[in-house]
């Protein structure tokens, strides 16, 4: 799948498959291409080249039909400040032909779900950032989607705000529905999804589950030491044949190893000057930093 705008190719082919019930999430740093992606399968942007199934209808093809199956919540808020949480909820109901009764129904259930039921006479400008975003969560459900698609769902919000959206997000995928997220909380990735992809340039470099990109890229744990650069060379001749790699990020050193006391060992008994900053448990990040370099993107 393909999609460019004038001379920049912001998706250059990517292959995936999500599975029915599968939480999937897409990672990868600013204009890696996610947000396009998320586009073209919400019916928002036609692709170039490629082709795309969503359901078994295309979003080119049939964009009507697909967005009664679909629920998505975008980047930015998009509640209509002026309505109540309630109303918010039943007029976007109205979109999909919901029978009143039936909205309000729903309506009351979502809210319910959310943690949101106390606070549905409220005008949404009344609202927490985090309470909004449950709320956008609900508005994207009233339809009872097959799949959601989330585009950074929990970005700017409080720790307790964001694990309060990580349960109901749980609670749908454990009712059955089919999750597409991007984020860039390597941390969430590790809860939420079962398999994920990390992308860079509009490609991907990576795909498999959590634990599966960390084992693999990582290891289990990552020794971190401050090095002089006249005794690099020596510190890695004696690390070489016990990390999966390394990165060198100024005078910090990172050797990603399946045992960091073993390897601190053989480095203090080689006499190679090393001061320890930290060895911890490897993780997403990890993985992440490795695959797409360290380099801030705009």
């Amino acid at each position: 799948m393909t999609k460019r705008y004038g001379g920049f190719t912001a998706v250059d082919g990517i292959d995936v498959t999500i599975g029915a019930g599968e939480c999937f999430g897409f990672l990868g740093p600013n204009g890696a291409g996610k947000t396009t992606t998320m586009r073209m399968l919400s019916c928002l942007a036609p692709r170039d080249a490629g082709r795309l199934e969503v359901l078994g209808r295309d979003p080119d093809v049939d964009p009507r039909e697909l967005k009664r199956s679909l629920g998505v919540v975008a980047q930015e808020t998009t509640l209509d400040l002026e309505l109540t949480v309630r109303e918010n909820l039943l007029v976007y109901a109205r979109y999909f032909d919901i029978p009143r009764a039936e909205a309000a129904r729903r309506a009351d259930e979502l809210l319910g779900l959310m943690a949101l039921a106390d606070r549905a006479g409220d005008a949404v400008d009344r609202l927490s950032g985090g309470m909004r975003r449950r709320l956008q969560i609900a508005r994207a459900l009233i339809n009872r989607p097959r799949v959601v698609l989330l585009d950074e769902p929990t970005t700017g919000l409080d720790p307790q705000a964001r694990h309060a959206v990580w349960e109901r997000l749980r609670l749908l995928r454990a009712g059955g529905a089919t999750l597409v997220l991007t984020t860039h909380y390597m941390d969430e990735a590790a809860q939420l999804c079962d398999r994920l992809v990390i992308m860079d340039a509009g490609r991907i470099v990576r795909t498999g589950t959590p634990a599966e990109l960390v084992a693999r890229e990582a290891g289990r744990e990552v020794l971190e030491l401050r090095v002089a650069e006249a005794d690099l060379p020596a510190l890695l001749a004696v690390a070489d044949g016990h990390t999966r790699g390394h990165e060198v990020d100024g005078a910090l050193v990172l050797l990603f190893t399946d045992d960091a006391e073993a390897l601190h060992g053989r480095i203090r008994a080689a006499g190679v000057p090393a001061a320890l900053q930290a060895a911890r448990p490897g993780g997403l990040e990890d993985v992440f930093l490795r695959l797409t370099g360290r380099r801030l993107r705009d």
